[in-house]
């Protein structure tokens, strides 16, 4: 600032041109031994339309505290997706970062296992069948005083068996895939949900054992995500679910997504003696990618209060920090200010200034230099 302000002295006062914004008069009425008169600096109308006067006030102190983190899945919005029996994969619909819809398919397997309970269901579909003819039978030779009581009794129960183990068949085969599977032994994988496959750990050919236990897919839903940012020891009181945040990464050096606070961890990691933070942002565009380093701006505002001016309000020349404080056109006074923070085009004052005063925060470089001289 210091050079541009030399500039402006070295061009804008060397003519006559400036004469037009503002003159410089001389107090009348001097009296013998008293210092020479101050020169008056007044602004013109011409001066006038291309200043602007703003109030200094008294504000809480907004404060930013700068972290970093990595960009998540919203673990309410992912899907793990496991097989229902062991097979063989006979083909595989998807690849890693697909764009699926609700119920597509995204693998077919061919399953001895559901075949052999197909196979069982028919078997006891029969059983089924061939126990309600007998019950049948023997409910009517018992009604005409053929069969005993007893003998009706055990064909009721033998049905009622028959009827049970189907049952169980058929529980089992819901379980194990429903409406996804078929007779010939065949059963579909399909997405639970709308998202992308964002993990994908079976390929055409491969097989399934009984024993896996590790999903097939991941499918996850990136319209929003979260950031696991760090918090340091020191900055932890700065820090509280609700605040309001600004992310960047490295990817959209120029895009600054908005987002919030979402939850604050009491605990600190042992090891990196940091606290977890999680922030919570809408991704509608989908730039916004799990894995990604993130850059996180913090703002919350403290319980204390400065007076707050518009950081254009500041004239800096050598190291030192100056406002224009305006009384009236011919009444200006050029005040040295202590600053104790900027933040987002708001500078806060320690000393110097109080509130309600009036100053000129826009061109009031053109002024200065006639103030400071």
């Amino acid at each position: 600032m210091h050079s541009h302000i030399t500039f402006l002295r070295k061009t804008l006062f060397a003519g006559a041109g400036l004469s037009a914004l503002f003159y410089i008069t001389s107090c009348k009425g001097k009296v013998q031994g008293d210092p020479d008169p101050k020169k008056q600096v007044c602004i013109t109308d011409s001066l006038a339309k291309i200043i602007r006067i703003d109030t200094a006030g008294i504000a809480n102190i907004d404060d930013e505290v700068k972290l970093s983190g990595e960009i998540s899945f919203n673990d309410n919005k992912v899907v793990k997706v496991y097989p229902f029996s062991s097979g063989k994969v006979r083909e595989v619909k998807v690849s890693l970062g697909d764009k699926v819809a609700k119920g597509q398919v995204l693998a077919v397997i061919q399953s001895a296992d559901v075949a052999g309970n197909y196979s069982d269901l028919s078997s006891a579909n029969n059983d089924i069948s061939i126990a309600k003819r007998q019950m049948d039978n023997t409910e009517s030779l018992y009604k005409n005083g053929i069969a005993s009581e007893k003998e009706y009794s055990e064909a009721k129960e033998n049905y009622q068996k028959a009827l049970s183990a189907g049952n169980k068949l058929q529980q089992q085969i819901n379980i194990n895939g429903g409406g996804h599977t078929s007779a010939n032994g065949t059963y579909v994988i399909t997405a639970p949900m709308n998202g992308y496959v964002v993990e994908k750990k079976i390929s055409q050919g491969a097989f399934i054992r009984n024993d896996n236990s590790d999903n097939l897919f991941t499918i996850g839903d990136i319209s929003e995500v979260w950031v696991w940012a760090n918090v340091y020891e020191t900055d932890i009181s700065k820090v509280k679910e609700g605040y309001k945040a600004k992310v960047t990464t490295l990817a959209y050096p120029d895009s600054t997504f908005t987002a919030v606070v979402d939850k604050v961890n009491q605990i600190l990691d042992p090891e990196t003696k940091v606290m977890k933070v999680r922030i919570r942002i809408p991704n509608a565009g989908k730039q916004l990618k799990p894995e990604m380093f993130a850059n996180i701006l913090v703002q919350n505002r403290e319980g204390k209060k400065s007076v707050m001016v518009p950081s254009t309000a500041i004239v800096s020349d050598y190291g030192k920090n100056y406002v224009i404080i305006y009384h009236d056109k011919c009444n200006l006074e050029l005040k040295q200010v202590e600053i104790l923070k900027t933040v987002e085009g708001k500078t806060y004052i320690s000393s110097g200034l109080k509130g309600g005063e009036q100053l000129i925060s826009e061109n009031q470089v053109l002024l200065f230099n006639a103030l400071k001289d």
